[in-house]
């Protein structure tokens, strides 16, 4: 059984009035990587910096590679962590050659050959400062620090947002590389792009108003999750035990199911669409 890395459970925070975390638990395993999705303000980056110690919850109990998670994280156990977040980085004056030279004096199992090796294969040159990079040079620069120590687990929060389609299948095939020669870390990743999520993630936590309000594996919820499309007269006649969400249509009635094949065998008439995160997401939120 593989080992958990990265235990939640019953996690509370509030930000004077707002409830920011409510009562959150999630599991992040080894070897495996695991998202969490939800809008903007959902509670995504406050889970992150609870489990990273850069806050302390109201109440709960988190568990970091083995340790307790407080507001002070233990020197050993950063050094098996790589983080990405939007708003953190290196000064915009140095190159990679600098970021390379830290990097080294930071992290025992740094690897600089290994680093600039890839930094050059993912077109990052040596020579100039990050203030000139462009937005996609900048995210991947970010990722491959996270990756260059061997860390056993990678905390990315939205490691490819604002991206074009090159980029984000770049940064892309860094993780899923990553986790083929580190089969024993995990990664703990958000995102509001569904497809990379999909082709990437072994598990997916769905976060709303601070709540987790689904966790599925991501295999099940493409194969077993659909949306069905139909009329008030049909809606009235179908079996409902196994509909988790309806939503008023012009048609009739939208509904999410996690038995697409129940509906698809008794109901042939009716449109039965593959579900998507994006579904889910829509669905679940409303």
């Amino acid at each position: 059984m593989n080992e958990t890395i990265v235990s939640v459970r019953g996690v509370s925070k509030a930000f004077g009035a707002v409830r920011a975390l409510q009562d959150v638990s999630l599991t992040v395993q080894q070897g495996m990587v695991t998202a969490i999705v939800g809008d903007n303000g959902s509670g995504k980056s406050t889970t992150f910096k609870a489990i990273l110690g850069l806050i302390r919850p109201d109440g709960g109990r988190i568990e970091l590679l083995g340790k307790k998670t407080t507001t002070d994280i233990a020197p050993e156990v950063k050094q098996k962590l790589g983080v990405v977040f939007a708003d953190s980085g290196f000064s915009m004056y140095l190159t990679t050659t600098g970021v390379a030279n830290i990097l080294e004096n930071t992290y025992q199992n740094f690897d600089r050959a290994e680093f600039l090796e890839q930094c050059s294969r993912f077109h990052l040159p040596e020579d100039k400062k990050i203030k000139d990079f462009s937005t996609g040079m900048k995210a991947k620069l970010k990722v491959l620090v996270a990756l260059s120590h061997k860390a056993e687990l990678l905390i990315l929060d939205e490691p490819t947002v604002g991206l074009d389609v090159v980029a984000r299948d770049e940064v892309l095939t860094m993780l899923r590389e990553y986790m083929e020669k580190n089969e024993n870390s995990a990664i703990l990743i958000s995102s509001h792009i569904s497809s990379d999520l999909e082709n990437l993630c072994d598990d997916l936590y769905m976060i709303h108003n601070g709540k987790i309000i689904l966790h599925e594996d991501t295999d099940v919820l493409l194969a077993d999750y659909a949306v069905l499309k139909v009329s008030e007269d049909a809606y009235g006649k179908i079996e409902r035990q196994y509909i988790l969400k309806t939503k008023n249509e012009p048609y009739g009635y939208s509904c999410l199911t996690n038995q697409k094949q129940f509906y698809l065998e008794n109901y042939p008439n009716i449109a039965v669409e593959n579900g998507r995160i994006d579904d889910l997401i829509v669905m679940m939120e409303d």
